[in-house]
């Protein structure tokens, strides 16, 4: 999964289709991530002392990682990622659609450097 927290992402299906929000959450071994405003559900909560009111509250579910594309950082717009090596051996992520760099992902390895 090439999405991290604090990533801006867009919804492209499902009722929040077009929406944009940062990621606050990632699960990586399902596969989900938790968008800031986005796919709100209510959670009924019983009357406790830490909730002395009780009833209805509205938070941010899990969302399917298919169903978010990052936002490319120059452009503004959606764009599929991916991953490559750099000349000093680091692996960071770009922009597929612009080709810009979005992030490091590993610091620099001798076994991945390039070789002259």
């Amino acid at each position: 999964m090439l999405i991290k927290i604090d990533d801006t992402v867009e919804v492209i299906s499902g009722r929040d289709k077009g929406q944009r929000g940062k990621v606050l959450k990632v699960d990586r071994e399902n596969g989900k991530v938790v968008v800031e405003g986005l796919n709100r559900v209510y959670k009924h909560v019983k009357k406790s002392q830490r909730n002395p009111q009780g009833g209805r509250l509205s938070k941010e579910a899990f969302i399917n990682v298919s169903k978010v594309m990052l936002v490319c950082p120059k452009t503004g717009e959606p764009t599929r990622v991916g991953v490559r090596f750099l000349a000093d051996g680091s692996k960071e992520r770009y922009s597929k659609k612009s080709g810009e760099a979005i992030s490091i992902v590993a610091p620099p390895r001798a076994l991945h450097a390039k070789k002259d």
